[in-house]
């Protein structure tokens, strides 16, 4: 079983390699085959793991030593490759294995003329293995390495259109972003060796509770408790991968790369990063509840604010990536609110039912041959009945319709959140109840306006269906966008995470009760009123979405402008990076290195010849004068004496 452990990184590894450096040898047809067969390689030796899991069989273990800090610290700060395999991270192999899979069949269709096809190909394996390395580890430097691979796999996939400087831009933002982050998820690793001095994860979670009244002082007469500055360390990391206010502003902007790796990016690996390393770390989270309340009101912020976003957005692609923010936001909100099991709960349905609204957009996209503004579509639902379907199944599974696997998730947090103890969850609460509204006047805002109403597209190119390519993962999502739901038993009030996450256990009324009790909660009301509102504004009484922006005016163009955000940053942060650099160069460079210590030490030495040129006149008699004046001050001298 072991060796099936390394084949479900490796391969993808191995088909990255193959595509990205095989160059014409291997050609297109060979990229794409080589690296879907790797990813399905690993697709079903996930599923082989995650059955042997379920009979009780984990592993926790090194592959391979890397370096050792020395003997000082012992062998515990060995820097190590290793593997935890347990439901946790099975559940999330198989997720993001099967994921990446359709999208790798997918993109066959959708990038099948542009010139970097084997490069992407190549991109998308890479970025596979990535994720995979990351919920695999058993230790913080592999769960580093794989948290700093997949934004960099990130960075190259936003930008894969270099020649476009908005894509420049967006992976250039991403990737800054996110190294902001970075340094406070790297700052919570460092005291985890400083307090525990070993990097393993079971040592660390056994030795917590020794060193939960522990404390350090960050300022001077302010202490604070050490698991408290740990995860609240951990979680700015996860804010920015996760893209949690106020590290929020990347993910729109990663839209600029091409639609399958927006979905990938969405769905199963970058963004769901973060959820499942605090979801990892929840032996730790669940010893400071300070940490907790930050969490559950930053989800709940994010859930709230970015759904509103999600409203004046008219990109289909931008629609969707602030769904994810929205959606992220829940499972957030879930952490804080001590509901693991949900959060990776709501991860596994979001996984499915996003990637289908993804993958779904670029069918449409395609069909209109790139064009994206909704504005200029309208009618697609006759034309592409199998997008059209199942795009409808993924919008109402986000909906948290009952029956479909978004409502199970979705529910279970709300309720979580409503029966948290962290201070802010009743604030938390309000959001995530308020956002089931608001997700559901988005979502279905963007299905009229795309597949409804009249026809707006160019009629000199209509549309016609996708190929089967596109088509068939499209089907093969909105599978587990209807049944995925169906595990809520086992995975939410069930055992079936184990010891993989410290849980607080609720009563389940057993799937057919819970389904029919979600008929009589505030959710599915608020679910069904934003469908109504949505299908009054735009189907109904079309222009009636215009008229009711002009009323809000400043405020619908404050959420327009997502808050002013994006202004905010470039001036605060890459403005005052500019003014700071200007001020070095200004002061440092023309004025200290240029002005004092180059020219200035250059004129100091003229100025020096200058006056030694004066005594150096080539005339014997004013050197005899001068010598006798000599003569005639050390005589005086030594007569003093």
């Amino acid at each position: 079983m072991q060796e099936l452990y390394l084949i479900i990184p490796f391969a993808p590894l191995a088909g990255a390699i193959v595509a990205g450096l095989g160059g014409r040898w291997v050609g297109r047809t060979g990229a794409h085959s080589v690296t879907i067969f790797a990813v399905l390689l690993s697709f079903l030796a996930s599923c082989v793991v995650f059955a042997d899991v379920l009979h009780g069989h984990t592993f926790n273990g090194t592959v391979y030593t890397w370096l050792s800090a020395g003997d000082a610290c012992g062998a515990r700060c060995g820097f190590e490759i290793g593997f935890l395999v347990d439901r946790l991270s099975a559940l999330m192999m198989v997720v993001v294995t099967f994921v990446s899979l359709m999208v790798h069949i997918y993109t066959i269709g959708y990038m099948a003329d542009d010139p970097g096809y084997q490069r992407f190909f190549s991109y998308i394996s890479l970025f596979t293995f990535s994720m995979l390395m990351l919920v695999m580890a058993n230790n913080f430097v592999q769960l580093f390495f794989g948290w700093e691979a997949v934004g960099l796999v990130s960075y190259l996939l936003i930008g894969f259109w270099y020649t476009r400087e908005s894509a420049i831009y967006a992976n250039l933002k991403a990737f800054l972003v996110n190294r902001v982050g970075d340094f406070g998820f790297i700052l919570g690793i460092a005291l985890v060796l400083a307090h525990f001095g070993t990097l393993q994860y079971q040592p660390v979670f056994d030795g917590a509770k020794a060193l939960a009244g522990q404390t350090i002082e960050i300022a001077p007469g302010h202490p604070w408790l050490v698991l408290t500055v740990i995860c609240i360390c951990l979680f700015i990391g996860a804010m920015g991968k996760s893209a949690q206010f106020p590290l929020h502003v990347w993910l729109p902007d990663s839209m600029e790369g091409p639609t399958p790796i927006s979905a990938l990016i969405h769905a199963a690996t970058m963004v769901t990063a973060g959820i499942f390393m605090v979801a990892r770390m929840s032996p730790l989270f669940e010893l400071s509840e300070t940490a907790r309340s930050v969490v559950l009101i930053i989800g709940g912020i994010t859930a709230l604010s970015m759904g509103l976003v999600a409203l004046t957005q008219y990109d289909i692609k931008r629609v969707v990536a602030y769904s994810t923010l929205s959606q992220l936001g829940y499972m957030t909100a879930a952490l804080g609110a001590s509901a693991y099991s949900a959060a990776m709960f709501h991860l596994m349905t979001h996984a499915f039912f996003k990637a289908l609204l993804f993958l779904g957009a670029g069918s449409v996209i395609i069909a209109l041959h790139h064009e994206q503004d909704m504005r200029r579509m309208g009618g697609l639902r006759r034309r592409m009945p199998w997008t059209y379907w199942t795009f409808l199944i993924a919008a109402i599974s986000s909906v948290g319709i009952p029956g479909f696997a978004g409502f199970y998730s979705k529910d279970a947090i709300i309720e979580a959140v409503h029966e948290a103890h962290a201070p802010g969850h009743f604030f938390a609460y309000l959001c995530v109840l308020a956002c089931v509204y608001v997700t559901a006047s988005y979502t279905f805002r963007m299905l009229f306006m795309a597949f409804h109403g009249r026809e707006r597209f160019d009629p000199e190119h209509p549309p016609h269906e996708s190929p089967i390519v596109v088509t068939l993962p499209l089907v093969l999502l909105a599978i587990p966008s209807i049944v995925a739901g169906y595990a809520i038993g086992a995975i939410v009030f069930g055992d079936y995470f184990g010891q993989s996450l410290v849980e607080r256990q609720s009563e389940y009324p057993g799937l057919a009760g819970y389904t029919l009790h979600g008929f009589l909660g505030a959710p599915f009301w608020l679910g069904i009123a934003g469908i109504v509102t949505a299908w009054f504004l735009y189907l109904k009484r079309p222009g009636t979405a215009d008229r009711v922006a002009r009323r809000f005016g400043p405020l619908y163009a404050l959420v327009e402008r997502k808050y002013g955000f994006d202004e905010l940053y470039a001036w605060l942060f890459a403005g005052g990076a500019r003014s700071l650099g200007r001020a070095f160069w200004r002061a440092g460079d023309q004025i200290l290195i240029d002005g004092v210590l180059v020219n200035g030490s250059a004129r100091v030495m003229g100025w020096f010849s200058g006056v030694i040129r004066l005594l150096q006149t080539g005339l014997l008699n004013q050197y005899a004068v001068a010598m006798l004046f000599g003569v005639l001050v050390l005589t005086f001298w030594f007569l003093r004496r």
